[in-house]
């Protein structure tokens, strides 16, 4: 038997401003973006290099609407792995990302807290290499 959480539903105010986000910012493909009538589309949005996607859910109505950037309380919500946290950094905050603070080294690897255009927090991580 196999089984993969193979995406996570984020909620987002608008398809195109939530694409370009995670496209041109945090350099994710665009998987899918598929009409499904009423102003409604399927869009998935993943990590270069695999991993499980983001699908992309234009909030329905005013309650969904109030969870928009805050889908955990204020917790760190997504991980986002990488092999060169120093690279990946640099061009994040080049490219107008907004970290919570800098960099720091714990014993499960280096990471920073960012947000996304939403607010969502996230931790870029890379994970400490065993020795």
């Amino acid at each position: 038997m196999s089984r993969k959480i193979a995406g996570l539903a984020l909620l987002v105010a608008d398809y195109d401003e939530a694409i370009a986000f995670y496209v041109d910012k945090l350099g994710f493909t665009l998987l899918e973006d598929t009409p499904l009538g009423d102003d409604k589309r399927w869009v998935r949005v993943g990590p270069t290099g695999g991993g499980t996607a983001l699908l992309l859910a234009r909030a329905d109505g005013p309650e969904q609407a109030a969870h928009i950037g805050d889908q955990t309380g204020g917790r760190v919500f997504l991980f986002l792995e990488t092999d060169d946290f120093a690279r990946d950094y640099a061009l994040f905050s080049d490219r107008g990302v907004h970290f919570l603070e800098v960099p720091r080294f714990e014993a499960y690897g280096t990471v920073a807290v960012f947000e996304d255009l939403y607010g969502n927090r996230w931790d870029l991580i890379e994970p400490k290499r065993a020795s």
